[in-house]
């Protein structure tokens, strides 16, 4: 009995440990995509680069990168972070969204008249 449980305690502890890590980094990659959607939707209303950048980075987990571009009718907002835990463990965590520009939605001044 004694061998069984000091070979199984050490194991139910990297596996709880583990399981912890797995939360921990899917919460942060929730955090990614949150910001990635307030950030394109910040894009999408023309508000500054600065703005969007900042809008991004209040909802991103710490020490996120932000990237900001236009890609035709739609604004693109892609935000890396590094997964929390150790660094033996790092994974970046990536996630991107698109919204579509303001200025684009409505009919063409042109055609009015």
């Amino acid at each position: 009995m004694t061998a069984e449980a000091a070979l199984s305690v050490p194991a139910l502890m990297v596996f709880t440990l583990a399981l912890l890590w797995g939360l921990a980094a899917a919460a942060a990659h929730i955090q990614c995509v949150d910001a990635a959607r307030a950030g394109a939707r910040a894009a999408a209303r023309s508000e500054a680069a600065a703005s969007v950048v900042a809008t991004a980075r209040a909802a991103a987990p710490p020490g996120a990168r932000v990237a900001v571009r236009r890609d035709g009718e739609l604004w693109r907002v892609r935000v890396e972070a590094p997964a929390p835990g150790p660094a033996a463990w790092t994974l970046t965590l990536t996630a991107e969204a698109a919204a579509l520009a303001e200025d684009t939605v409505g009919p063409d001044p042109a055609e009015a008249l």
